[in-house]
């Protein structure tokens, strides 16, 4: 199944997608399930659903604007230096899992701007896959962590590189600097998840390419690691790191700039596309 959380005539809503119509679930199940984060928590979501597969109220999809596609997480865990080539470009050789905090304020949808701060002369690109956690969980182990994700989107964990000094949270938390969507897909929908390519894309250049199976720490190896001193609850979004090939890092270094077309593309996940604009 296909989500995605948006706009339409005003009202903030969320839909089952079908090709290029929406089932509009707010308006059926709004009173029970306000957003998209309270659905994912139901017991038996294909049944819950089963009614409105034929009978839904239907949108064109063209007709909405994309929220992101959980607009109110409680926490987005972002994890560091997680592909190869990417320690390489930083010249990192320890093996640590580097975590950090994206604040859920900080996010905008798909087809919505991606503002660059005034103040920046280094905002960057970084393509990452999301991983969006459909039960709660806490200190749970690594054969049992798949249980507890909900599906996967596309994320643009863009990064302010001249606020990034000896962490990342100032460089991370600008207001609409990373994109999410244009979709949740459920996890059953990806039958081999190593085998996704995620693609990063500036103005239809491709500069970042690499398959999830070169990530070194898997999903499962994450959520145990990050469950272990935090619990993550239902709508929780972790991004699991960026491939190599980020701006900063180029010869000369290529920095997001106001104009630009910003895309993420994941094999089965669709693109994500952000207008960079300057504030």
């Amino acid at each position: 199944m296909k989500f995605v959380s948006y706009i339409y005539h005003g009202k903030s809503s969320y839909g089952l997608v079908n090709n290029n119509q929406i089932i509009d679930l707010g308006e059926k199940l709004g009173v029970i399930y306000p957003d998209l984060k309270s659905l994912l928590s139901c017991n038996n979501l294909s049944k819950v659903l089963e009614p409105f597969f034929d009978n839904g109220f239907k949108i064109n999809i063209n007709e909405i604007m994309y929220l992101p596609v959980i607009p109110n997480p409680n926490k987005i865990v972002c994890v560091g230096m997680n592909f190869k080539d990417k320690k390489k470009e930083y010249n990192v050789s320890k093996n640590n899992l580097v975590t950090f905090i994206r604040f859920s304020d900080t996010q905008t949808g798909h087809n919505q701007i991606l503002l660059k701060p005034k103040v920046s002369q280094q905002f960057d690109y970084e393509g990452e896959l999301a991983v969006i956690i459909g039960k709660d969980c806490y200190q749970v182990k690594y054969q049992n962590a798949m249980d507890y994700v909900a599906g996967y989107s596309c994320y643009m964990d863009a990064s302010v590189r001249d606020w990034q000094h000896e962490c990342f949270t100032a460089g991370k938390n600008w207001p609409k600097t990373g994109g999410i969507g244009p979709y949740l897909m459920t996890k059953d929908e990806i039958t081999e998840l190593g085998q996704l390519v995620i693609s990063t894309y500036v103005n239809g250049q491709q500069l970042q390419n690499d398959t999830i199976d070169n990530m070194i720490y898997s999903i499962p190896q994450i959520i145990e690691y990050i469950s272990t001193f935090t619990k993550l609850t239902v709508g929780d979004i972790i991004l699991t790191g960026s491939p190599g090939g980020s701006g900063k890092h180029r010869n000369p270094p290529l920095f997001l700039k106001n104009g630009d077309i910003v895309e993420v593309q994941i094999t089965q996940l669709g693109k994500l596309r952000n207008f960079v604009i300057e504030q």
